[in-house]
């Protein structure tokens, strides 16, 4: 089953750094956050990706290019034709497969775009700027027992405000830190799709989030797998820098692989 990440987006919540690169390229620790997505499909055996590239993706495709530059020591030996020496090689069994889905196309439009290479067969599916503990290997048993269209993974985030209790004079009669288990439930990517999921995409302006899975959804065709673990998306610097505090402290969630 190959694995289909959108990185095609401007990221303008983020763009102190989406401003220089696209936002999947911005760095945890000294590797990209789309890095990281895909050591952990990669730990569960899932190696086939298919990167939906579009703001900046030449930048995505050189980075996978130099892969060794950005991960190994290397020597140049120019007296032999600037033979590359890689030491400590540090390989990934992955293939990768780059498409440039277009600037401005949507989120639909740019999983349409890649069908060509996910020869007809279920796949997987997720955001590049979000990371979680999630169990792939359940999350795919899930999806292949409950036999619907799609499945996506749910998850309640942390509560970000107090709520208030208010009279109309504007007199507080209660305050209360919101608790997580008080937040809705809400799409966290990390999706397994059948490819029948295609054919309710019309083109580039189909925003997939929109027609394709509500319709899935009229239809009695998706379900939700439930993630009680981690997850954290990265739409904003704080959240980048709190990624970041995880991963140099040694405490990433995320990090389930050695």
């Amino acid at each position: 089953m190959k694995v289909v990440i959108l990185a095609g987006g401007f990221g303008t919540r983020i763009s102190e750094e989406s401003v220089l690169k696209p936002k999947p390229m911005v760095e945890i620790g000294d590797k990209p956050i789309l890095w990281h997505i895909m050591k952990l499909y990669s730990y569960y055996g899932y190696n086939e990706f298919v990167i939906c590239c579009g703001y900046k993706q030449h930048m995505i495709k050189e980075w996978f290019a130099d892969y060794y530059l950005h991960s190994c020591d290397v020597t140049f030996d120019f007296t032999q034709g600037n033979k590359m020496t890689v030491h400590n090689n540090i390989s990934e069994p992955w293939k990768v497969t780059l498409v440039d889905t277009g600037l401005n196309t949507m989120t639909g439009g740019r999983i349409k775009r890649v069908k060509e290479h996910l020869n007809g067969e279920p796949f997987l599916l997720t955001y590049g700027d979000g990371v979680a503990d999630i169990n792939i290997d359940e999350l795919v048993k899930f999806h292949q027992e409950g036999g619907r269209m799609a499945t996506l993974t749910s998850v309640q985030p942390m509560g970000r405000f107090g709520a208030l209790d208010l009279r109309e004079d504007g007199e507080i009669t209660n305050f209360k830190e919101k608790k997580q288990e008080d937040s809705g439930w809400i799409n966290a990517g990390f999706m397994v799709l059948e490819p029948e999921i295609l054919d309710l995409i019309e083109g580039d302006a189909t925003v997939f989030e929109k027609y394709p899975l509500e319709e899935a959804a009229r239809r009695g065709q998706l379900d939700a797998y439930r993630h009680n673990g981690f997850w954290q998306c990265m739409d904003t610097m704080n959240e980048k820098k709190k990624l970041e505090e995880m991963w140099r402290s040694g405490n990433a969630p995320w990090k389930v692989w050695e």
